[in-house]
C-alpha cells in the first residue's frame, strides 16, 4: 500500500462556487519534496491539515475532522473509463492519492500510519457538492457520484502530525470493532437513511456533520 501523491491547491476565483469567498482550492496538483500534515483546528474556523492547501469554504470543509481527503488511485482510473478522459492524481479534489488501499472499504475509525510519523484515522466519506460538479464539467455529476459504486473516498483526521512525500508506505495499524466502512455511511446519509441508525455504533469516530445527520435521523424516526 503506498501514497502515490500528496495534492494541494491554491485559492483561485471560481464560478462555480457558493463560498463566500468566490473561491475554490479544488484544483488540486501533485507536489514534491515532505508536506507537512496536522491537526487544524475546530470545524468552522480552521482550514484543512495539509500544508499549503487552501480551503476556501469553512462551512464545509476543513476542521479536525475532515483535515484531509484520501481518494484511491484505483477509483480514478474506473472513473476514466466511465467518463473516456484522463484523470490525474488530485483530479477529484484529493490531498492524497492511494495505491493498493481499500480507502471505501475502511472502517470509521479505522488508522493509517504514512511514512514514519503520520497516523490519520478515518471519520467518514465525501458528500459531492456544487463546486466538485462545476469542476469536473460533468451534468448531473452529483447524483452519478453519489450513486456510483466506486465509493466517496475518505475524510481523515489528524491523530499523530507528520510529514508526508510521495512514494510513502501506508499501512492499517488499527480497525475498530464494528463493521460501518466509509462506503456504508455514504450509502445511509445520501441513497438509504434507514440505514442510519446502524451506523451509531461508529459514533465516537464519526466526522461530526456526518454523525450530526445520524442522530438527528434516528431521533425522528428511532432505530
Amino acid at each position: 500500500m503506498e501514497l502515490l501523491s500528496v495534492n494541494v491547491g491554491q485559492a483561485r476565483p471560481v464560478e462555480y462556487t457558493n463560498a463566500p469567498s468566490g473561491t475554490s482550492g479544488i484544483d488540486k496538483r501533485p507536489v514534491e519534496g515532505p508536506v507537512r500534515v496536522e491537526a487544524p483546528g475546530p470545524r468552522g474556523v480552521a482550514g484543512g491539515g495539509v500544508a499549503g492547501d487552501a480551503v476556501c469554504d469553512l462551512r464545509f470543509h476543513g476542521g479536525d475532522d475532515r483535515a484531509a481527503y484520501a481518494f484511491a488511485r484505483e477509483d480514478l482510473d474506473r472513473w476514466e473509463k466511465e467518463l473516456g478522459r484522463p484523470l490525474a492524481n488530485g483530479s477529484f479534489g484529493e490531498n492524497l492519492t492511494t495505491r493498493g488501499l481499500d480507502v471505501n472499504g475502511a472502517l470509521i475509525g479505522e488508522r493509517w500510519r504514512i511514512g514514519p510519523d503520520l497516523v490519520l484515522e478515518v471519520t467518514g466519506g465525501r458528500i459531492p457538492c456544487r463546486t466538485f460538479a462545476g469542476f469536473l464539467e460533468e451534468s448531473g455529476w452529483m447524483p452519478r457520484f453519489t450513486e456510483s459504486d466506486a465509493g466517496p473516498g475518505a475524510l481523515l483526521r489528524v491523530i499523530e502530525p507528520g510529514e508526508i512525500r510521495a512514494g510513502d508506505a501506508v499501512g492499517v495499524v488499527h480497525r475498530p470493532d464494528h463493521d460501518i466502512t466509509v462506503a456504508l455511511l455514504h450509502r445511509a446519509v445520501t441513497t438509504e437513511r434507514t440505514l442510519l441508525p446502524r451506523t451509531l455504533v461508529a459514533a465516537a469516530w464519526m466526522e461530526s456533520g456526518l454523525l450530526e445527520t445520524a442522530r438527528t435521523y434516528t431521533a425522528k424516526y428511532g432505530a
